[in-house]
């Protein structure tokens, strides 16, 4: 027994709020493992498959027979301690779904503010790019025609068109004031930020969770030594 993490859970997200809550009053998790840790990353846990697994058995696709709707809010970040939901890929999981069971607890790294200018940077043009193919693909037909009329003149206008909206649409800056606060002080994992759901976050234990990450794996990111946890709704 390593100890207790207390977590508190988002009103903001009261899907992934209620499915923990009643998978937690069931007793699903009790006996289950942290299956994946990787150090300065984050702790992941509920998979059903853990419970009593071998070692070297590969796990991390377990879960219910159902996936969450996404609730990805905008101010929850992946602060040091926030707890979020697993998922599958956007290539099989455009709609960014979550595991029904499976969550992660975010540990993370304090960023000084070169790094942080830097990532802010590269997620800007991220975020440039993702938004002109979006805009790009609202306009296909009207550039498949003009490829075929060898307009390029016309294809040049509405590339420039296309960039400049996109830009107006992300803005200056890729990441906001509070996610260079928190990521400068707290710490955390910034390049999950709108990619899942964060859903509630540590309260009391995060020397723990410090504990936890800093295990030893082996194959899959499985600690060597089993950590298995029990939950309580209090």
């Amino acid at each position: 027994m390593l100890g207790d993490i207390v977590v508190r859970l988002y009103d903001e997200t009261p899907i992934h709020r209620d499915n923990f809550v009643k998978l937690v009053k069931e007793g699903y998790y009790d006996g289950t493992l942290f299956h994946r840790v990787i150090k300065d990353f984050m702790i992941q846990g509920g998979d059903p498959d853990s419970k009593g697994a071998p070692g070297g058995k590969m796990l991390g696709v377990g879960g219910p027979d159902y996936t969450l709707e996404a609730e990805i809010k905008d101010g929850l970040l992946h602060k040091r301690g926030a707890l979020a939901a697993a998922r599958q890929g956007d290539e099989v999981n455009p709609e960014r779904r979550s595991s029904g069971s499976q969550f992660y607890i975010v540990w993370g790294q304090v960023y000084n503010e070169g790094q942080l200018r830097l990532f802010a940077k590269q997620l800007r043009m991220q975020k440039v790019q993702a938004a002109f193919n979006t805009l790009a693909a609202a306009h296909r037909a009207e550039i498949l025609q003009m490829r075929r009329d060898r307009n390029r003149e016309g294809l040049q206008a509405l590339q420039d068109q296309l960039v400049a909206e996109a830009e107006a649409k992300v803005g200056k800056t890729g990441l906001t004031d509070e996610q260079l606060r928190l990521y400068s002080t707290v710490g955390g994992t910034p390049h999950l930020d709108g990619q899942y759901t964060v859903f509630g976050e540590v309260e009391d234990g995060l020397d723990v969770v410090e504990m936890i990450q800093g295990s030893a794996t082996g194959r899959g990111d499985r600690p060597i030594d089993d950590i298995e946890m029990r939950m309580t709704v209090i």
